[in-house]
């Protein structure tokens, strides 16, 4: 199987290629910028750079590779930068999605036309917006029919990226699934709510300093492990249904402050907590979680890992990057 991962650079698509190497795959993954340390995939893997927001760059893996699964993960994948950067958000999201599929259309018409890749986007349950403040009791597990209603540039671009691939099912028949992906965390990630808190208190252990920056601790998230999400993505190349729209969200809800007590248990010490005025958001739902009936049906997904051990984990990963 030849499998392209956009994106690899990422916590979730370094994680993926590593994985699809292991099981035999023929993979390739893209990076530019990348928000984690590329440098611990394995050097067999082969990795190129590619600005998505340039055709021509994607275009070439495309037309060179072949890829039978394209897992497109490439993205600008941060609300609070989406704000500082809305032309970059919207360019590297919405065409580089574009990008993706000119690419296998070019392909078609030059050199196979029976080419037909599977090809899983990552869209986001930032697409659903205010409609997630909206709706209460069991209905605050939303379903892939609800409004989207995005708060912020993120969000309007992954709307962009979830409709664009659904005109692209429908206009080119290119075999195209949407996942709603809803938050995960685990080793690599940066710049979230999990890696903040398990970095600082890596930190904290090692200056004895036992105090904490915090945003909103009020706020209500179901996060899962990436191992849980790579999974779910895979699963979706080989048993999700072309054109469909998948949720995947952990089914365990968290405040903030339970992931805050979490890692307090596992170090040994409470933390004197701060709040900090540059940690909160202009806009910001109140919980996030995600309707997941149609993605367990379709697949046969679970939910696997317990967040106490993705927490034990990343704290594991801090203590090992920091020469703990």
């Amino acid at each position: 199987m030849r499998v392209l991962v956009t994106g690899a650079g990422g916590m979730v698509g370094s994680h993926m290629v590593e994985l699809l190497h292991s099981q035999g795959q023929e993979v390739v993954g893209t990076y530019y910028k990348p928000t984690t340390d590329i440098e611990e995939i394995p050097s067999e893997i082969q990795m190129i750079e590619c600005d998505v927001r340039y055709s021509q760059n994607i275009e070439k893996i495309i037309l060179d590779f072949q890829p039978e699964q394209i897992f497109h993960l490439a993205a600008q994948s941060y609300p609070t930068v989406s704000w500082e950067r809305p032309y970059e958000t919207i360019d590297t999201n919405v065409n580089g999605t574009i990008a993706v599929y000119e690419a296998i259309k070019k392909v078609r018409k030059f050199f196979y036309a029976k080419y037909d890749p599977i090809v899983v986007v990552a869209c986001s349950s930032a697409e659903y917006g205010e409609t997630l403040n909206q709706i209460e009791g069991k209905e605050i597990y939303v379903k892939e029919t609800a409004q989207l209603q995005p708060l912020h540039p993120y969000g309007v671009s992954k709307v962009g990226q979830d409709l664009l691939s659904f005109q692209y099912y429908v206009n080119d028949n290119i075999r195209c699934i949407r996942a709603r992906i809803f938050n995960s965390t685990g080793t690599r990630k940066v710049n979230d709510v999990t890696s903040d808190f398990t970095y600082r208190a890596i930190q904290a252990e090692q200056t004895g300093r036992y105090e904490m920056r915090v945003g909103n601790l009020e706020t209500r998230r179901a996060i899962m492990d990436q191992r849980d999400l790579v999974e779910a993505l895979l699963l979706l190349a080989k048993r999700g249904i072309p054109g469909e729209v998948y949720n995947i969200s952990s089914e365990h809800i968290y405040k903030i402050s339970d992931i805050l007590k979490m890692i307090e248990t596992q170090i040994g010490h409470t933390f004197a907590v701060y709040v900090d005025k540059a940690l909160l958001r202009p806009t910001d739902e109140k919980v996030i979680v995600g309707d997941v009936t149609r993605l367990k049906k379709d697949t046969g997904w679970s939910q696997k890992i317990p967040m106490e051990q993705t927490i034990k984990d990343m704290l594991d990963y801090w203590r090992k990057k920091q020469g703990v």
